[in-house]
């Protein structure tokens, strides 16, 4: 990868999941000295903070932060409730309307605070790893959201007012799945140590039915490749 510039610092939004990890390698290699931020929100799958902590070391994040809010505390989402996740939808399932596993207002509450620490370190790059293409129909991680968001940025804050133009970074919008695996594949990043699955087993095993494990396993597929993560037996990896 190319060795990150410290005067180009980038915010990267890191959940620990495939697509996420695919960014954070993409702006380590355009030169970015990545500052990486994941959230404790009261999700089920909480065990992605372990994914995240580990593809932040990886890849060589010159920080990590994991800031906890509690969203329970306003539920409204299968991965913040005891609503059971979805499992075994079939790709038109998937693609149509928004699921429960949607959480309110996620993305706004996780950029807005991503947005501090730019304002905080000095940066105006925000790198997000939303796409538009196979995600789960989710509003918040459409390209006419993305571009309100930075039109909020620039509005919202000090360094907006006084000239700074923040730029919120999607590289992954318009890729599928496939298409972004083999994207970090060729910048070395191992899939292995990443985490996908909304409703892990307590030992940490993915699913390999919910929604977001469906779609990584048809990435791989995809790619032409196996998945390097370990599944609960019986399910289809």
């Amino acid at each position: 990868m190319t060795p990150s510039d410290p005067t180009r610092r980038a915010v990267v939004l890191l959940s620990g999941g495939l697509d996420s990890a695919t960014v954070l390698a993409m702006a380590r290699s355009q030169g970015f000295e990545t500052h990486t931020i994941s959230f404790r929100y009261g999700q089920r799958h909480e065990r992605e903070l372990e994914a995240a902590a580990r593809v932040a070391s990886a890849l060589g994040a010159a920080s990590h932060r994991v800031v906890s809010l509690d969203l329970r505390a306003i539920g409204g989402s299968a991965l913040t409730t005891d609503t059971p996740v979805p499992r075994a939808r079939s790709a038109a399932q998937i693609g149509q309307g928004i699921p429960v596993t949607y959480v309110p207002a996620r993305n706004t509450i996780f950029l807005s605070l991503a947005l501090g620490l730019a304002e905080v370190i000095g940066t105006t790059d925000l790198f997000v790893g939303v796409n538009a293409v196979d995600y789960s129909g989710y509003p918040d991680c459409r390209p006419e959201y993305l571009a309100a968001f930075e039109r909020l940025a620039n509005l919202a804050t000090r360094a907006g007012v006084e000239g700074a133009r923040f730029r919120i970074h999607a590289p992954l919008l318009e890729l599928t799945k496939g298409e972004i695996i083999r994207a970090g594949i060729s910048l070395g990043l191992d899939y292995g140590i990443t985490h996908s699955c909304y409703d892990p087993s307590p030992s940490g095993l993915a699913c390999g039915s919910c929604d977001s494990c469906l779609l990584r396993l048809r990435g791989f597929a995809d790619a032409g490749m196996a998945d390097p993560v370990s599944y609960q037996p019986g399910s289809p990896d």
